[in-house]
């Protein structure tokens, strides 16, 4: 009777927390998925169903195409020169030298920083005449660039700005799986003569592994739904050389007010963005990543 009691105990200590996901994320999710299947500008009063027709004309759909094409080369180029970068530092800092608790808080200031506060800054940073960016290219007789709005610079530009923001973050998780591997592994492969780089290819690479991969797996479903600073520096632009899937969502949304193929296009992008939250959890409950 005990257990039973025990578990009603819990339930009604839980309950609060399940109608608010119910109502917060559920009841969303739901509705999203429902208006999906209807041609509507707005809810289900006037709406006309058309099953999955919304989903078959999103293939057909060049913009759409071309959002999902601008979201992967965003995810990929932002996850990886974001793991890499992140690599490099926690490298660098995972050595004592004189001001090191110092750097470490510079390191990771930018990520402290708000997304418009940091869109603010690289926009004055990317101005054509007075920027900072063209500024460095003209002392070294370069002439200067349209970073924005050249469709071959921006997107470049905002996986710039993004490494700027967030590197940090790949940053703190990496350094933490450095220092947790014991010294006494190093100290025994430097007794063997193995060389700096043999050391970083047989001993460090293979313990801060899950380290990596949690660090790429948080960076690629964060990226994957960027819209912020898609939003703030170019609006999806010049074109729709930057619009990614939030992007494409809000503008057909909140712009054209086309509800149905709005949800449609945003229930594709809660099946991906799922899929890779469930590679995370999965990696979390096989104990694959102990930093999580």
């Amino acid at each position: 009777m005990l257990p039973n009691v025990r578990r009603r105990d819990a339930l009604i200590l839980l309950l609060p927390a399940l109608v608010l996901f119910a109502i917060l994320t559920l009841y969303p999710l739901g509705r999203g998925l429902a208006l999906s299947l209807f041609i509507t500008d707005y809810g289900f009063e006037g709406a006309r169903f058309v099953g999955l027709d919304n989903f078959v004309d999103l293939l057909s759909d060049r913009f759409f195409l071309g959002a999902v094409w601008n979201t992967v080369v965003f995810t990929v180029l932002a996850t990886v020169s974001e793991v890499l970068l992140g690599l490099m530092l926690a490298l660098l800092i995972n050595r004592k030298f004189p001001g090191r608790r110092v750097v470490i808080p510079l390191l990771i200031m930018p990520f402290m920083l708000s997304t418009m506060v940091v869109t603010a800054i690289w926009r004055a940073w990317f101005h054509y005449d007075f920027g900072f960016l063209n500024n460095l290219l003209a002392a070294v007789a370069l002439p200067p660039v349209e970073w924005l709005f050249d469709p071959d610079l921006a997107m470049l530009s905002l996986v710039l700005v993004d490494l700027w923001q967030t590197a940090p973050l790949t940053f703190l998780i990496l350094l933490a799986g450095l220092q947790s591997i014991p010294p006494e592994i190093y100290e025994a492969a430097r007794l063997d003569r193995a060389t700096p780089w043999q050391i970083f290819r047989y001993v460090t690479l293979p313990l801060i592994t899950p380290h990596l991969a949690l660090a790429a797996l948080l960076r690629s479903i964060d990226s994957f739904k960027i819209f912020d600073k898609v939003y703030a520096l170019t609006g999806g632009g010049p074109g729709n050389a930057t619009e990614t899937l939030s992007m494409y969502v809000y503008r057909l949304g909140f712009r054209f007010f086309d509800i149905g193929f709005a949800s449609a296009a945003a229930v594709v992008m809660i099946v991906v963005a799922g899929a890779l939250a469930a590679i995370y959890v999965s990696r979390i409950l096989r104990g694959g990543s102990h930093v999580a």
